[in-house]
C-alpha cells in the first residue's frame, strides 16, 4: 500500500518538521510504503498534490497542518472522479483543528495523531460541495458574516507566532462591525427570508475551537446543520458566545438564533450587500450561493473510541455487527453469572462438610 505525507513545515510554530521521521516510521509499521511532501507558498500546492496523488492510485493520503491545509487536501482527493478515492488520516498541528477536535484526534502531538492510523478505524465522512465561482468543497465549516472572516483575516505570520491569541485579538476588531442584512434561504424546497448577521452551514460539532455549536451535528449522516444568527446587538451576540462557551447547547432555542437541518442549502443576498464565504477557514468566493451534502464522500481514520455515538451513525453491515457483539456480550454475561453461581454453592457445600 502507498501514503503521502502531506504537510504544512510552517503551521503550529513548526512543530511538524520535529517529528517527521517517528511519522513515516509508524506508517511503514502499519504497512505503507510512504513519502512525504511539504507544502509552498505556491497557491493550492496541498490540494495540486492530493489530487496527483488521487490520480495515481494512492491507498493514503496523511494531512500534516491546520483546517486550511486540510481543505486543500480534501478537495484534492474530490477533485478527481474516480470510483475508489484515497482514504486520508489527519495530523492536526494547526491553530483551531476543527476537524480534528471532532473526530478526537489528538492535536499538538503528531506521533500520538498517526497512531490512529494504526487502529484501523475508518469512517465515511461527510463531504460539502460548494455550487459558486469558487466550485469546491468543505469537510467541516461553511460560514458568512463579520466574525466569519476571521481565519481569512488573520494572517498566516501572526497564526504561525501568536496562534490562538491572533483570533482573540481579531475578533474583538470585528465584532463592533456585525450587522444585520436581508437573506433569502433555500433548504430541501422550503424557502425562508430572514435579517440575519451570521450563517453557518455545520458538518461536525465544532467550529472556531467550540465543539458544542451543533451540538446534534453528525459527521456522515449526509445533513448540514444550518445556524442563522438574527441579532447584531452587541450586548445579545456576547450573551450567545457565553451561552456556546458553556457546552450546554441552549442557544440552539435562543430567540436570536435559527437552527436547521438540511442536504441542501442555498444563501442569497438580498440587497447590496457581500457575503464573503469561509470554507474551513479559506476564502470560498461570495454569495449568491449552494451548498450540497455528499454523504460519506471520503473515508477517514477517525478515533471512533472516544467519539460519542450520537455523533456518527453506523451503516447497516456494522449495525448487524453491533447487535450481534451485544448479543454476544449479553450471553457471555449469563455463562459467567451462572458460573459464579455454582462456584457459590459448590463452596456453600464444602463448607458444610
Amino acid at each position: 500500500m502507498k501514503a503521502r505525507l502531506i504537510y504544512n513545515p510552517t503551521s503550529g510554530q513548526e512543530i511538524i518538521k520535529k517529528h517527521i521521521a517517528d511519522i513515516l516510521d509508524k506508517l511503514e509499521g502499519y504497512g505503507y510504503e510512504t513519502s512525504t511532501f511539504a507544502t509552498s507558498p505556491e497557491p493550492h500546492s496541498a490540494q495540486i498534490e492530493a489530487a496527483r496523488c488521487s490520480a495515481l492510485d494512492y491507498d493514503l493520503l496523511v494531512a500534516a497542518g491546520g483546517d486550511g491545509t486540510l481543505n486543500e487536501v480534501v478537495n484534492g482527493i474530490m477533485s478527481v472522479h474516480r470510483s475508489q478515492r484515497p482514504q486520508m488520516a489527519v495530523i492536526p498541528v494547526g491553530t483551531t483543528n476543527d476537524f480534528a477536535r471532532a473526530l478526537k484526534i489528538p492535536r499538538g502531538n503528531p506521533v500520538k495523531a498517526v497512531e490512529i492510523v494504526g487502529k484501523k478505524q475508518v469512517l465515511g465522512i461527510d463531504v460539502g460541495r460548494v455550487n459558486n465561482e469558487a466550485g469546491s468543497y468543505f469537510i467541516n465549516i461553511a460560514a458568512a458574516g463579520a466574525l466569519t472572516e476571521l481565519t481569512y483575516a488573520v494572517p498566516s505570520q501572526m497564526k504561525t507566532v501568536f496562534g490562538y491569541l491572533a483570533y482573540l485579538t481579531k475578533g474583538a476588531e470585528l465584532l463592533p462591525r456585525v450587522k444585520k442584512s436581508p437573506v433569502r434561504i433555500t433548504y430541501d424546497g422550503k424557502t425562508i427570508e430572514e435579517d440575519i448577521s451570521m450563517f453557518f452551514c455545520a458538518l461536525t460539532n465544532s467550529v472556531g475551537g467550540f465543539e458544542n455549536i451543533a451540538p446534534d451535528a453528525k459527521l456522515n449522516d449526509g445533513l448540514f446543520t444550518l445556524i442563522l444568527v438574527k441579532t447584531d446587538n452587541l450586548i445579545e451576540l456576547l450573551a450567545l458566545l457565553a451561552i456556546v462557551a458553556n457546552g450546554s447547547g441552549r442557544h440552539m432555542t435562543d430567540v436570536n438564533i435559527e437552527y436547521i437541518k438540511a442536504k441542501n442549502i442555498k444563501l442569497e443576498p438580498l440587497n447590496s450587500e457581500r457575503w464573503l464565504i469561509n470554507l474551513d477557514g479559506e476564502y470560498g468566493g461570495q454569495a449568491p450561493v449552494e451548498f450540497d451534502n455528499i454523504k460519506a464522500g471520503i473515508e477517514c481514520y477517525a478515533n471512533l473510541d472516544e467519539v460519542p455515538d450520537e455523533n456518527y451513525q453506523l451503516d447497516e453491515g456494522d449495525l448487524a455487527m453491533e447487535v450481534i457483539a451485544k448479543k454476544f456480550a449479553r450471553e457471555a454475561e449469563k455463562i459467567e453469572n451462572q458460573k459464579e453461581e455454582s462456584d457459590s454453592e459448590s463452596n456453600d457445600e464444602s463448607a458444610e462438610n
